[in-house]
């Protein structure tokens, strides 16, 4: 038979609050979109804030074709890729497309 420890003894969940890169620039995205985060009710915001913590291990590349092939069904709009998006040289006709990354 247990105890129920209240005060002190609830385990935290485990997630990291602030971002791995010392980059200045992924600092200053992530202090807009933790403001972004709380002060909307977009799930969006708090998905871009969240992959913006991610170590780099964590967020693998995407190449060109794979976006072009994503954004099919969703032209006019706007990709968002936290990541970094690598050229395709079998890509031999690149449709127009809207794309924010951190790194092209």
């Amino acid at each position: 038979m247990g105890i129920d420890i209240e005060a002190g003894g609830r385990v935290k969940k485990a997630r990291r609050n602030s971002p791995r890169s010392e980059n200045p620039y992924v600092r200053l995205l992530v202090k807009l979109y933790r403001f972004l985060a709380r002060r909307t009710d977009a799930k969006f915001n708090k998905v871009v804030l969240r992959r913006l913590f991610m170590s780099r291990t964590n967020r693998p590349p995407i190449s060109l074709s794979r976006v072009a092939r994503y954004m099919k069904p969703y032209e006019g709009k706007t990709a968002v890729i936290v990541g970094k998006v690598l050229d395709d040289e079998r890509l031999l006709d690149v449709p127009k497309l809207s794309v924010c990354a951190l790194t092209v």
